[in-house]
């Protein structure tokens, strides 16, 4: 493709990268820019570099581009696009920063477009929307809405970005009662390839909004978010601390409440599997929450049965008390990634004993102080359903007909001389359980995308009908593939083989 002709040269020298460089900013500034432009010997260059969720996911651009609107973000795209002509000009875009892998959301080859200054939450009490811009993050929407009396399906941790969790899905403490994040979007603002800026919802370029809920950054940059909003107040949440010993009753319990969700879906439980080297002692750290102000609501009775308990953070509070509680620290190497499986007991305890394994390995090889932990959150087909009613997306879950378990595994440590370590650790424990789950005949295709790491194909996983979907999306609104070459990060779906990996819409049995 003639536009995108020059990204293709590989092999630059020193010389000809700190010619792009300059390129690729100076474009920035002759489009009326300059003034938004962080270059590395800016005073706040290293403080937005430093803001990564993972330290290993930094990547130092040429220049920082922070624009404050959507025209701004036109500007910019416009302006790449017209200089990669005869240069190349990749760029990444940036949100939260959340996700763990170099290149998700930065780059060390030309220019990061950080949506910081874009944070703005307005809610719209005509119509019960909240228009929330991308570079917010959950605390940012919570922190506002909480004084209002009202709410929107969102996320759990505070820092998360807005933008990426819901182009990938997003799952939140209201889906078994609403639907995953990027269900409750009455629509979106999205800047295209071409500079314009095109509003996309059920009645107006509907495919697109059909297709970003879920396919990530393959269309465009989402310059505003327009979610579905509710009266709110106060819930019950908190944290609650077991003793490793308690894993069976922990994952009975499981079971049983994943099984038992629609009956009452104002619950939502994530048991999770916790390990800090500087303690050694493994323990269990669930998250219990319920959408309305109740007092440890008979949802969780099971749970709260479990003799032991360490400690117990639960009570009637905010969602950004809540999020604030999930917050996990900025300081250190990040690997995460997931798989499902059913909602089977084999294959929750078989999880565990490969977690403890995987400690018993690390805790021999690791040098420096490190943390594992172990997700394990139902997915009903609750989730599927409500999305189906609110216009559908392109996750697929959809095709399955059973409870299923999400499962994230996350590790976090110090030292980039001990990624290879830790990463290979990581893997081999998501593929033995992976392997184990398909023995008994309880594995599923669907990977999460927001968990996902950069070894997994998560839109593969959402079934050829709606990678074909994306894929349609893609060449219809970014056709000479600016998304897909010159903002090469992410999941794209120009990598997935339409011949090969893709999952069937219906998996025959063997395959589950």
């Amino acid at each position: 493709m003639r536009l995108l002709a020059a990204a293709a040269f590989a092999g630059l020298s020193v010389a000809a990268e700190q010619q792009q460089a300059s390129h690729c900013c100076e474009a920035l500034r002759n489009a009326g820019l300059g003034e938004r432009i962080l270059e590395p010997d800016h005073e706040s260059f290293s403080a937005r570099l430093d803001n990564y969720f993972s330290q290993s996911a930094k990547l130092s651009p040429h220049c920082f581009l922070q624009p404050q609107n959507a025209q701004e973000v036109s500007q910019a795209v416009t302006a790449l696009v017209e200089a990669n002509k005869t240069t190349p000009c990749e760029f990444a875009v940036r949100s939260g920063g959340h996700m763990h892998f170099a290149g998700a959301a930065g780059t060390d080859k030309g220019v990061t477009i950080d949506l910081h200054q874009m944070s703005s939450v307005v809610h719209h009490p005509s119509n019960d929307t909240v228009s929330v811009m991308p570079g917010a993050v959950w605390g940012d929407v919570y922190k506002a809405l909480d004084k209002l009396g009202v709410m929107v399906v969102g996320g759990r941790s505070y820092t998360v970005g807005v933008g990426g969790l819901v182009i990938g899905g997003g799952n939140s403490y209201y889906a078994a009662r609403k639907g995953l994040v990027c269900d409750n979007v009455a629509q979106f603002e999205v800047v295209l390839a071409d500079g314009s800026i095109v509003t996309a919802n059920q009645n107006g370029h509907s495919d697109l909004f059909q297709a970003l809920k879920g396919g990530s950054t393959n269309f465009g940059i989402v310059t505003r978010f327009d979610l579905m909003s509710f009266e709110e107040g106060n819930v019950f949440g908190g944290l609650v601390l077991y003793p490793e010993t308690t894993h069976e009753e922990q994952f009975d319990a499981l079971l049983n409440f994943g099984d038992k969700i629609q009956e009452d879906p104002f619950g939502s439980a994530i048991v999770i599997s916790v390990y800090m080297s500087a303690m050694k002692v493994p323990l269990f750290m669930n998250a219990y929450d319920y959408t309305e102000p109740v007092d440890r609501p008979a949802v969780f009775q099971e749970f709260f049965a479990i003799q032991g308990n360490i400690s117990d953070t639960t009570g009637i509070r905010n969602m950004t008390s809540l999020a604030e509680e999930l917050e996990q620290p900025k300081s250190h190497r990040i690997q995460f990634s997931t798989l499902t499986f059913k909602n089977d007991i084999r294959v929750l305890k078989k999880a565990h004993e490969l977690f403890k394994q995987t400690i018993a390995s690390l805790e021999e090889k690791a040098k420096f102080d490190f943390k594992v932990l172990a997700l394990y959150q139902p997915v009903p087909t609750l989730f599927a359903e409500h999305g189906k009613a609110n216009g559908g997306n392109v996750l697929g879950l959809d095709r399955f007909d059973e409870t299923l378990i999400m499962y994230e595994s996350y590790f976090a440590w110090e030292d980039s001389k001990e990624d290879e370590l830790f990463e290979s650790h990581a893997q081999k424990l998501r593929d033995d359980i992976s392997e184990y789950a398909a023995s008994v005949g309880a594995d599923n295709p669907f990977i999460y995308l927001d968990y996902a790491d950069i070894s997994q194909r998560p839109l593969e996983s959402y079934g050829s009908k709606n990678v074909a979907k994306i894929r349609a999306a893609a060449a219809k609104y970014d056709p000479e593939g600016v998304f897909q070459h010159m903002m090469p990060g992410g999941f794209k779906i120009s990598q997935v083989d339409p011949r090969m990996g893709v999952v069937p819409d219906k998996p025959r049995h063997d395959e589950l």
